[in-house]
């Protein structure tokens, strides 16, 4: 999407006006035009050029936005978002407060109620009328804007909201100067009893307050226009300025934006992180609250990556730029605020159709108005009283506001709490999610196999148990070793490393420590070596349930114990979920994993329905499904989970997750936290209730204000509505809908005591006719008998090893029963097979 500035524009019909312009252009395949930003998206394959002419002939301005990083020119972005508008506005709001000041002293101050004049003044009509229209004439030039915008706008036949109050305050204006010239000619005739009574005829006071309360309105809505993109600038501010670099072994402060990927940096304490990069050296803790929205600091040391804008606290660290200029994830994240704010949300339509046709139909209106009076026999100046009612009242702007500014402020909560919404769409089509699928690992789960339970046998130490494991774990290469020997180093156990020690792949391991022999492996593979008491069996095989891994270990032909070692929910994952059904939407897992195991982190977790089994294409399968039965969201982390994110009505990405990932998603949850998913929907659905009571509102002002303006209750009720109350309320109209839009900022999204349930989707399970992982339907199907696989995570390398073969549509792997079922669309060599098992490190027994 290539962005543009776009100048002129004073309200809806203006933005509607350029929209139709651009998208009339040949190449152009979409184009969303913000009145609140004065921006506008384009994409498609039209040339620049062409575009920013398509906008001029418009009768607007248009250009391209800078591609420079956010980092880079962070000053210059943040001064196009700057409040520029309502300076100006105050400045011409005061000259012109203090003139109209003046005019109704002259025109109702002393008229109504004898406020003292100069004495030439006394009984001269004309004299008062004279200083009346040179008052409201430097009014209107003052305000001159109207007119030249309003009449340029209708001279090209696109009216839009200046052309309504220019055409109510000249005709105000043009009236009162008529009459002035008829109370001359009466005043020359002698008769001062008709001038006199042509005073009460004057408007003049009408055009020059109409200016004036319209100014005020565009006051009032500038400044609350500006405090919507609070949080997009504030981004922009947070982008460092300089960086500290070492060239020749010397450290050299440079501006951020030369800083080179591969450049090595150094960060004091307190200073502000560069760009983003990988430690080097140094041990600190690093605030990334100003990304993430979390308060507490991260430790980092040598390996871990940190992020531009954060701040280092505590240690000196020193890092190699590994991002740099837009690939910042600081970058990213402004530009995914900015292309949000670019965008158009589908509950904009509406407003936008009558936005495109609202200042023509009022004018209309206006005119039969005046007519309409004027057959009524009454007199021209009350018919024109109501015909510029009835222009003034009308605001075409409130229906434009209503949804840019709800979705400006509702993107900036999102960014301060960690949860971004690519665009105006994902932020609407979150909130009418029904069906939420979770990938299991990294989702719910944290990713890496971590220590549950240690059971030493009777006479061994906890302690005793872990250092036999650990001796063993050191030298070998799997998942679960890693496990055991991150727990040992955390409890700080010493121990040699077994000699002799011997990998058995799907088996498990063998070596020996100070004379002593040592077995470590599956219960399979122990109970194969040694006696296991039917007690431990039963035991190994309960926590095989829960979907650990037991891993048992022998000294010397003795059992001493079980490790289990489990991929485990991450803490929030249960309430994450239970929120989530308390807002009436169905929680569905998705995992390759087995039944067994999938089924026990479900329990965990509190899901709705487990699909176990899932290969990456197949979860796109199951979202294509779950489709059929109501709006679904798909939530996850990694590379295969990108198909899903793609076909769900709302993907969302954890933000630890990969760039495949992210870049697939319509919504980053920074913090890589399940909780956020309920949080973003919170919002979400707090948005469009505000754009709902905008849009109510912009609605029912018009429907409301346009008949009284036009007189139309005054045979009932003799209801009337003058020009200046017609303009003041016009100017309050825009103002109070972005006033409403600011209340999001105090939304709590993360409190879960108001939320209310969305009516249940139908049944949503799944059944074999729907699991894209059903052999069956595939034209051939093979059973492979397979030695070495132990756990999910070996079953998880078979199954990448066997789709990775071209003709495999699906694979189901099962460790405790050492087959892979296969369904294939062509005949495939068996030697090939055999190759893709063995190179896992497995081996292939036989194909059946």
């Amino acid at each position: 999407m290539e962005q543009y500035s776009v100048t002129g524009m004073s309200c809806a019909a203006c933005s509607a006006r350029v929209e139709k312009a651009v998208s009339g252009v040949e190449g152009v395949t979409s184009c969303a035009v913000s009145l609140l930003t004065n921006s506008m998206g384009v994409e498609g394959t039209a040339d620049s050029k062409d575009i920013i002419a398509a906008v001029e002939k418009a009768g607007y301005g248009a250009s391209l936005k800078g591609k420079a990083s956010a980092q880079g020119n962070s000053s210059s972005d943040g001064d196009a978002l700057a409040d520029n508008e309502t300076p100006k506005l105050i400045k011409r709001l005061i000259a012109s407060v203090v003139l109209l000041l003046a005019l109704m002293y002259f025109s109702m101050g002393h008229m109504m109620w004898n406020f003292p004049l100069p004495q030439w003044f006394e009984n001269n009509h004309v004299a008062i009328g004279l200083v009346q229209m040179i008052l409201a004439a430097i009014i209107m030039l003052i305000n001159g804007r109207f007119f030249t915008s309003g009449f340029k706008a209708l001279w090209r036949r696109s009216p839009n909201m200046d052309t309504l109050v220019a055409m109510g305050s000249m005709t105000s204006f043009l009236w009162s100067v008529f009459v002035l010239f008829a109370m001359t000619k009466a005043a020359a005739d002698g008769d001062a009893a008709l001038a006199g009574k042509y005073m009460t005829s004057l408007y003049f006071e009408s055009a020059a307050m109409i200016l004036t309360l319209i100014t005020v309105g565009k006051m009032l809505e500038a400044k609350s226009k500006g405090r919507t993109t609070d949080a997009l600038r504030s981004l922009m501010r947070l982008a460092p300025k300089s960086a500290v670099v070492l060239i020749d072994g010397a450290e050299t402060t440079v501006p951020v934006d030369q800083v080179k990927k591969g450049d090595i940096f150094v960060v004091r304490p307190g200073e502000s992180i560069p760009v983003d990069g990988v430690v080097i050296d140094g041990i600190s803790a690093v605030n990334e609250a100003s990304l993430t929205g979390e308060s507490i600091p991260v430790d980092k040391s040598a390996g871990s990556m940190v992020s531009a804008a954060t701040i280092n606290q505590s240690g000196f660290l020193k890092c190699r730029a590994t991002r740099v200029g837009e690939d910042t994830t600081l970058s990213k994240i402004i530009k995914m605020v900015s292309d949000a704010a670019a965008t158009k949300a589908p509950i904009a339509k509406t407003a936008d159709k009558v936005s495109g046709i609202f200042v023509p139909v009022v004018i209309v209106i206006a005119v039969i108005t005046l007519i309409v009076w004027l057959i009524s026999g009454q007199t021209a100046g009350f018919s024109l009283a109501r015909a510029i009612s009835v222009l003034v009242i009308s605001c075409p702007c409130a229906l434009g506001l209503a949804t840019p500014v709800a979705i400006m402020v509702g993107n900036g909560v999102g960014a301060k709490n960690g949860i971004l919404f690519k665009t105006a769409v994902s932020l609407e089509e979150a909130g009418r999610i029904q069906i939420v699928a979770l990938d299991k690992t990294g989702t719910i789960t944290g990713g890496e196999p971590k220590v549950t339970d240690i059971l030493p046998v009777e006479g061994i130490s906890e302690e005793e148990l872990l250092s036999y494991a650990y001796s063993l774990e050191k030298k070998s290469e799997h998942p679960l070793a890693k496990a055991v020997v991150e727990l040992a180093g955390e409890r700080g156990v010493n121990a040699s490393e077994a000699a002799d020690f011997e990998a058995l792949p799907g088996n498990g391991l063998r070596g020996t420590l100070n004379g002593k022999s040592l077995i470590g492996g599956s219960v399979k593979y122990i109970s194969g070596q040694i006696k296991i008491d039917n007690g431990l069996v039963q035991r190994a095989a309960g926590l095989a349930d829960e979907g650990k891994t037991p891993l048992l270990f022998a000294v010397d032909n003795t059992l001493a114990g079980i490790i289990a070692v489990a991929d485990v929910i991450k803490e929030d994952s249960p309430q994450a979920v239970r929120e989530l059904q308390n807002m009436g939407i169905k929680v569905v897992m998705l995992t390759g994993d087995n039944e067994k195991t999938a089924d026990a982190i479900g329990r965990q977790a509190g899901v709705d329905e487990v699909i176990a089994g899932v290969l990456p294409d197949g979860k796109e399968s199951v979202i294509r499904a779950l489709s059929k039965r109501g709006k679904v969201a798909m939530v996850g982390d990694g590379i295969n989970d990108a198909p899903a994110l793609t076909r769900a009505d709302a993907g969302i990405a954890i933000g630890a997750g990969t760039d495949v990932a992210i870049d697939a998603a319509d919504v980053v949850l920074m913090k890589s936290r399940l909780s956020d998913v309920p949080a973003a929907i919170r919002l979400s659905r707090a948005t469009l209730r505000n754009i709902h009571q905008n849009l109510f509102w912009a609605f029912i002002y018009n429907i409301i204000g346009i008949p009284l303006a036009a007189g139309v209750w005054i045979p009932l009720f003799g209801w009337t509505l003058s020009p200046e109350f017609g303009a003041a309320a016009m100017s309050l109209s825009s103002f109070c809908v972005v006033t409403n839009a600011l209340r999001l900022n105090l939304v709590k999204i993360r409190e879960s005591r108001r939320d209310k349930r969305m009516k249940s989707p139908l049944e949503v399970s799944v059944g074999l006719a729907d699991n894209p992982d059903d052999a069956g339907s595939s034209s051939i199907i093979k059973t492979l008998s397979i030695k070495g696989m132990m756990c999910e995570h070996c079953e998880n390398r078979v199954k990448a090893a066997l789709e990775s073969l071209e003709g495999v549509e699906s694979a189901r792997v099962s460790h405790e029963e050492g087959t892979a079922i296969i369904g294939l669309s062509k005949d495939i060599d068996g030697k090939d097979i055999k190759k893709a098992i063995e190179d896992a490190g497995y081996r292939l027994l036989s194909i059946k």
